[in-house]
């Protein structure tokens, strides 16, 4: 796993390069006279701030940003290298009387053994085939492993055709959905785990759309 914190801070042709690993499995190095090739194969997480100050969408604290300086910040982030990551979350601050609260809605040893149960399937789906995840699947498996009801398919078309979603986004998507479907324990993909897929889509649009 790869956790780049602060993502507009980084040079921007450092963010460039991950573009091929991420999208190959593989990085490669050439130099005047050699050249080579690694295997790079990692799940990207990052996390940044809406605008240098941090403060853009809070509902309690004033954003001191200029439009001109969001953009700059928020455009440190290129198009391409948002569209190989396939899930785009914004999380608000918690409340305070929130941080006290004793109960919580699902516990981690919970959420770990729906992943494992889930996993499973996966290692189960894939036996012989050389791929052992959803995020492994290509052009010639995806539809193979990613059978949807035909009200899901008609979301899917209608949500990339309304967003404007690349044909990257639309298997990024998919694959998202089949992975919200084995955590919930359905064979094909229905409406619902398509609509959820979407949702991690939208707020690259929201900000730099």
């Amino acid at each position: 796993m790869l956790f780049l914190d602060e993502l507009p801070e980084y040079r921007r042709d450092v963010l460039e390069a991950l573009r091929q690993p991420m999208e190959d499995g593989f990085v490669t190095i050439t130099r005047v006279n050699a050249q080579s090739t690694y295997p790079s194969r990692f799940i990207l997480v990052c996390s940044m701030n809406p605008c240098p100050c941090g403060n853009l969408g809070s509902r309690t604290r004033q954003c001191r940003c200029t439009p001109a300086e969001i953009r700059r910040y928020l455009n440190r982030i290129s198009g391409p290298l948002l569209d190989r990551i396939d899930m785009h979350i914004e999380v608000e601050s918690i409340p305070a009387e929130k941080l006290s609260e004793t109960t919580l809605s699902e516990d981690s040893a919970h959420i770990r053994a729906r992943v494992e149960e889930a996993r499973e399937v996966q290692r189960a789906r894939y036996e012989g085939t050389g791929i052992h995840c959803n995020a492994e699947l290509n052009a010639r498996t995806l539809a193979k492993a990613c059978k949807m009801a035909s009200g899901a398919q008609s979301l899917l078309l209608a949500s990339t055709e309304r967003l404007k979603l690349s044909n990257r986004a639309y298997t990024r998507i998919l694959k998202v959905a089949r992975t919200i479907a084995d955590l919930d324990g359905f064979e094909d993909i229905e409406e619902a785990q398509i609509a959820e897929a979407v949702q991690y889509r939208t707020l690259d649009r929201k900000y730099w759309g």
